[in-house]
C-alpha cells in the first residue's frame, strides 16, 4: 500500500511514524488461518515468504517484531527462529496484557506500538495499539475495531504490506529499495 492511498489518512500516518513495536496474531495474519494436519497428527503451517521479508527489512529498521499467539505449535517456534524474531508469546489468552507487558519491557508506550488481528482474542489489543490493524477475512465485527485493514489477506502478504508502509512512513523506503537496485544486501 502507498501512504497517498485513501485507506491510509494523514492522522494514521503520523501514528504509523511513531511505530517501535509490530505485534502479530499467527493464525490468520501470518498464515490465512487454516490449520493442516498430517495423518500422525503433526500440524503443518503455511508461511508467506514475502512476510518473512517484511519482518526481516522491519527488524533491519529498527522495528522490533512479536508474535502472540493463543496457539502452541513449534512451526511459529521454528518461523520465528529463522526470521531471527525474539519476541515469540504462544498459549496466550489474554494478548493484551502480553502486549502491554512487552511495552513495558521494552520501554514503550502502547501508542508505540502496531498490532494486527483477526480474530476475538485480538480485539484489546487492535483497539488500545497505537496502531490497530486488521486483515480482509476477519469478521466485519473485527475489522469495524483496526485503524486500519489491510488490502492483502492473511497469509498472502498481509505482514508485508504493514511491514512495507512502517517502512515508508518512517522514511526508511528509498534506503531499503537502495540496497537492492545497487546489490548491497
Amino acid at each position: 500500500m502507498s501512504l497517498d492511498s485513501p485507506l491510509l489518512d494523514s492522522q494514521l500516518v503520523d501514528r504509523l511514524r511513531r511505530v517501535r513495536l509490530l505485534a502479530l496474531d499467527v493464525d490468520g495474519v501470518l498464515t490465512d488461518g487454516r490449520l493442516y494436519f498430517q495423518a500422525d497428527g503433526v500440524e503443518i503451517k503455511a508461511f508467506h515468504t514475502h512476510d518473512g521479508h517484511g519482518i526481516k527489512l522491519a527488524q533491519r529498521a529498527g522495528i522490533v517484531v512479536a508474535f502472540i499467539t493463543g496457539r502452541d505449535s513449534p512451526m511459529v517456534s521454528r518461523r520465528a527462529a529463522a526470521l531471527g524474531v525474539k519476541h515469540v508469546f504462544q498459549g496466550a489468552e489474554k494478548k493484551l496484557s502480553v502486549l502491554r507487558e512487552l511495552c513495558s519491557r521494552l520501554g514503550l508506550e502502547l501508542e508505540q506500538a502496531a498490532y494486527c488481528g483477526d480474530d476475538m482474542p485480538d480485539v484489546a489489543p487492535i483497539r488500545r495499539a497505537g496502531v490497530g490493524i486488521s486483515v480482509p477475512g476477519a469478521p466485519a465485527y473485527i475489522r469495524k475495531h483496526a485503524d486500519w485493514v489491510t488490502e492483502s489477506a492473511g497469509g498472502h502478504g498481509a505482514v508485508r504490506e504493514i511491514c512495507d508502509t512502517l517502512l515508508q512512513a518512517q522514511g526508511h523506503w528509498d534506503a531499503v529499495l537502495d540496497t537492492y537496485l545497487h546489490g548491497t544486501t
